[in-house]
């Protein structure tokens, strides 16, 4: 609710049209996820909810948010192929998420079958930028052997999940930006506009997804990064124009605080918008 409230705030009603998605089809999640870890998480759902790893747990109604949130993603990518923008506010996360795996409170892997539906949608070059305080290993690993969708990540290493090293190249599709907590908010910010650019050198993409988790905010208490919400913006509106005319999506991952949840939902919206 944190971020619905922000953006439902009075002076945010220039900048926001609200729409409301329908749940992702069993065709767009099987594009990225295998039809019996589908059916598993629909049984476990089904009995009741369960553990599905160490810190990933279903409750009855999971099921049911995890379709609703990747519906939410291809609904977002939908929106802004008509309109040039859109921010998927949804939950649970998904970049942790693997083709057939369950992992770090992600179920659905919601950018990848945004993705996946773009490319449905005539736009077959997708650049996936992902600047949660954690490695989007689901989101690597269901992309690395694709050369029409390159990774961006910038994460915080050695940390959960323990993978993301430099030296991941997939393809060479993949461009990973590991770096230590605490450094100067400064170097975060270049750095992840430099390895956007290497993305961008001789690949004009038709389509950018952002995985906008707002852990690697200072003050978040699963991570350790220096970035306030103006720099958020910062890079949407950089990366806005160094693709143009290709729409831009945000689609909403991480963020454990809630006041800062919502400012750097609030801060990446303007700046879509």
């Amino acid at each position: 609710m944190a971020v619905l409230d922000t953006l439902r705030a009075a002076d945010m009603a220039s900048s926001v049209e609200w729409c409301e998605a329908r749940p992702a089809s069993r065709a767009a999640l099987e594009r990225v996820h295998s039809a019996r870890y589908l059916d598993t998480l629909e049984r476990v759902a089904g009995h009741g909810g369960g553990m599905l790893d160490a810190d990933t747990v279903m409750s009855a109604d999971s099921w049911e948010a995890a379709v609703a949130a990747a519906g939410v993603a291809i609904g977002a990518v939908e929106r802004a192929v008509a309109t040039g923008s859109a921010f998927a506010a949804a939950r649970p996360p998904g970049h942790h998420a693997l083709a057939a795996h369950a992992m770090g409170f992600c179920l659905i892997n919601n950018v990848v079958v945004a993705a996946r539906q773009a490319q449905q949608l005539d736009k077959p070059r997708v650049l996936i930028v992902d600047w949660d305080v954690h490695h989007g290993n689901g989101t690597q690993a269901l992309v690395e052997r694709d050369p029409s969708i390159r990774y961006v990540s910038m994460h915080q290493y050695p940390w959960y999940p323990g993978t993301g090293g430099a030296d991941e190249r997939g393809v060479g599709n993949v461009f990973n930006v590991p770096r230590p907590p605490g450094l100067p908010r400064e170097v975060y910010v270049r750095d992840l506009l430099a390895a956007v650019d290497a993305a961008l050198v001789g690949w004009p993409p038709d389509l950018l997804l952002v995985s906008a988790g707002f852990d690697s905010l200072a003050g978040d208490p699963l991570g350790g990064f220096t970035l306030e919400p103006d720099d958020m913006a910062r890079w949407t509106t950089t990366w806005r124009e160094r693709v143009a005319p290709a729409p831009v999506v945000g689609v909403l991952e991480g963020g454990y605080r809630l006041d800062l949840l919502a400012a750097g939902a609030r801060a990446h919206v303007r700046a879509l918008a």
